[in-house]
């Protein structure tokens, strides 16, 4: 947990959780993973959460609580963009909804931050966001008006808003004070806007596998912000082109697509409202579903792997065609040999493009000579 941090795209990191595990190749060289195995592995925070194997250091499944972290947010005073849960996962199955509600009561209370929450577990994200409201509050009203339209009394912000006012004799006066300008206000205490106007949800990609398996989760889930970090970037992504449903060998249809930057179906081009199959029906006004940031950017560190430059100029150029910002992180450890002389590893791409590996520090971040520094603005959508 750092107040600064050498993240391109954040201001701070904030970890009230620690420990996860390996889901897909993008997981192989994890800094978080190997930094708990190696300089920090004898931290009490750490112990115990990687076992040592020919390759590295990897997750042993075990995930860790951090208690004395969990309110750090409400004592920063300055407005920030906070990485939420960077050495973990927030959506990781071993952790537990209660957990969660806390770490969104957090959030709730500090307004003045933005909240970044990246995972590699899309499905139990959206299951959390948009599961109806459950126990004693079943069956009471599970629609109310919220910034001008009907939305669902989602389960989690019952339990999130319980939360909150557990945290509120925890909460400094100066950070409650500015909570409640801002939250609404309720007989029973803070009932908190939904989905929380400061917390931006993404899914990491680093192929167009993943990208096909996790982006469209991630626009049936409620956020202000949907974004994704593909890094390490792995193979070329197309979010012009997100497979929603395969085409089947031997049947004359095509698949389904949806161009996630724009959000509309590829083949038809009507808007993108949610997914062919979840559940219905859609509210009166819905707005297309589409990403609002793409943050790209190659592997660094011990075995890392190379990335074709061409993959970021081609995500590049769609989220600009598309008009969603765009930043670039990071070259990673290879860059063309077309812009660095020298020597050094060298890697070719059946395209014919080839890389030289040279560091980090030397790769840079240009992109073309560029730095690419996108951010998107919350606004409303479906």
């Amino acid at each position: 947990m750092a107040d600064k941090t050498p993240i391109e795209w954040t201001d701070a990191t904030w970890n009230p959780i620690v420990g996860c595990s390996v889901v897909s190749p993008g997981c192989t060289n994890c800094y978080a993973m190997r930094l708990a195995g190696t300089r920090m592995k004898s931290h009490p925070s750490r112990v115990g959460l990687t076992r040592d194997s020919k390759a590295g250091p990897v997750w042993t499944g075990e995930v860790r609580l951090m208690e004395p972290w969990l309110t750090q947010p409400l004592r920063w005073s300055k407005p920030r963009m906070i990485f939420v849960c960077a050495h973990a996962d927030l959506f990781h199955e071993a952790v537990p909804d209660d957990w969660i509600d806390r770490v969104f009561a957090v959030m709730a209370l500090a307004p003045q931050h933005t909240f970044q929450v990246l995972t590699k577990r899309p499905e139990r994200m959206r299951k959390y966001l948009t599961l109806p409201v459950q126990g004693a509050w079943a069956g009471r009203a599970c629609q109310e008006t919220d910034d001008g339209r009907l939305v669902d009394l989602t389960d989690a912000r019952m339990r999130v808003h319980s939360a909150l006012c557990d945290l509120l004799p925890k909460t400094p006066a100066a950070q409650l004070n500015l909570a409640s300008e801002i939250q609404e206000q309720h007989g029973d205490g803070f009932m908190p806007r939904w989905p929380l106007p400061n917390v931006w949800l993404g899914v990491s990609v680093e192929d167009q596998r993943r990208a096909d398996e996790r982006i469209p989760i991630l626009l049936d889930t409620p956020a202000a912000v949907r974004w994704i970090s593909a890094e390490p970037l792995l193979g070329p992504i197309d979010p012009t082109r997100i497979c929603i449903v395969p085409k089947v060998a031997g049947s004359p249809r095509a698949g389904i697509h949806i161009d996630a930057l724009r959000g509309r179906y590829v083949e038809s081009r009507m808007p993108y409202i949610g997914s062919w199959d979840a559940d219905g029906p859609y509210p009166a006004g819905a707005l297309p579903r589409r990403l609002d940031w793409v943050v790209a950017g190659g592997e660094s560190g011990p075995g890392a792997r190379p990335a074709n430059p061409q993959w970021f100029r081609d995500l590049r150029d769609q989220c600009a065609a598309a008009g969603v910002p765009y930043l670039h992180k990071q070259n990673g450890e290879w860059v063309s040999v077309s812009e660095v002389a020298g020597d050094g590893p060298h890697h070719r791409f059946a395209d014919g493009r080839t890389v030289r590996r040279i560091g980090k520090k030397a790769a840079g971040r240009l992109l073309d000579g560029v730095i690419h520094d996108g951010y998107p603005e919350a606004r409303p959508h479906g």
